[in-house]
């Protein structure tokens, strides 16, 4: 017998989704949403702005326990082939940001939590956002 759960639900996507196609025009989720899952339906590359935080594939830091990839701030960005006291149990190593050279291939569903998503100026593409808590 299956549960009927609306927290499982909900944080799968199953409040609702947000389509763009257009460059340079960020979507976000309702207040107190986040997008938990991005499907790219065309090749794609996202805004990334070195030294902006509000701009590309903004990353959900409500969480201290958690990480998430983004255009802005690496997630798991800990050095530890330098310094091993910096992996944590919250914190891994290696992660990058992602920038404009990276392009998400048509077909692609990324997972996370995310405020925001931009696909880069002057960039094309198509993706669809699932909302959820």
């Amino acid at each position: 017998m299956g549960i009927n759960s609306t927290e499982v639900s909900y944080g799968f996507g199953q409040m609702g989704s947000v389509f763009t196609d257009t460059a340079d025009n960020p979507i976000q989720p309702p207040a107190g949403k986040v997008f938990v899952a991005i499907t790219f339906l065309a090749a794609t590359q996202l805004e990334s702005h070195a030294s902006a935080t509000n701009s590309g594939l903004v990353a959900d830091t409500s969480d201290p326990n958690a990480e998430y990839v983004g255009t802005a701030v690496a997630a798991h960005n800990a050095t530890i082939d330098q310094d091993p006291t910096q992996q944590t149990t919250v914190t891994g190593c290696g992660g990058q940001t992602i920038d404009n050279a990276n392009t998400f291939p048509q077909g692609v569903t990324i997972y996370g939590r995310w405020t925001r998503v931009e696909i880069g100026n002057g960039k094309t593409g198509a993706l669809i956002a699932y909302i959820g808590d």
